[in-house]
């Protein structure tokens, strides 16, 4: 395992709803100057088996905790930029691992199971939102539990400050690039992939109430108003 990406700082599980676990932890970026910010995971638990999305390698006493939850069955990768710590939890527990078509690894993975749009996902009552136009993978799972849940990577985001897991160089850059509001539009997944408007607001025919994002706090309860403002704001068609 010593071939992996090493463990980096976290917090403890979170039971958000019944069977629903959110994890906040950070991801170091190497560059000049060096990136600290903070990234979620989250577990879903259908009787003893997890599914974990947005993973996050957890240290000795974290695998413990998750070992008491169930058995880790599924790994979901959602977004292009995200996925470091899917090949250890694969290796460790011989998880499925699924996936849009066109997603691309970096430490051997495969995919097993294709997210595809309206499809069943790794739970019996989640489905895949695969968004079509970007230039880079990108999906949300819908789970049809709790008045609806959408799972986010980084197309919509819910960080609203720093937190403990920020270094004052990620701080800066992300309050001067536009990361800290409600539900927002990744800036850098809409820089880079370019999304199209029109692909956008297919997320508004989701029926949900809550936003569990990547990046950011729970947002609850009124997420879909949320989402719905954030994407009014959204450039017009092209």
């Amino acid at each position: 395992m010593s071939d992996f990406p090493p463990q980096l700082p976290h917090g403890e599980f979170r039971e958000i709803f019944s069977d629903v676990f959110f994890l906040k932890g950070q991801i170091r970026i190497e560059a000049d100057p060096v990136s600290e910010f903070s990234r979620n995971m989250v577990v879903i638990r259908d009787h003893r088996s997890l599914t974990l999305v947005n993973t996050i390698r957890l240290d000795e006493a974290g695998l413990a905790a998750l070992d008491a939850l169930g058995t880790v069955s599924n790994i979901v990768k959602l977004g292009a930029f995200h996925g470091r710590d899917d090949a250890f939890y694969v290796d460790r527990y011989g998880a499925d691992l699924w996936a849009q078509a066109g997603m691309t690894y970096t430490r051997g993975e495969k995919t097993d199971h294709e997210l595809a749009n309206g499809l069943t996902g790794p739970n019996p009552d989640s489905t895949a939102f695969v968004f079509d136009t970007p230039k880079l993978p990108e999906s949300i799972l819908h789970l049809k539990r709790h008045r609806g849940v959408i799972i986010t990577c980084d197309s919509f985001q819910n960080m609203l400050g720093p937190d403990e897991y920020f270094n004052a160089a990620a701080a800066e850059a992300k309050a001067r690039l536009g990361f800290f509001k409600k539900a927002v539009i990744g800036p850098g997944w809409r820089k880079f992939a370019e999304p199209k408007t029109e692909d956008i607001e297919q997320v508004l025919k989701l029926e949900f109430q809550h936003l569990l994002s990547a990046h950011g706090e729970p947002l609850l309860d009124n997420a879909y108003a949320a989402v719905s403002d954030t994407i009014s704001e959204f450039p017009a068609k092209s």
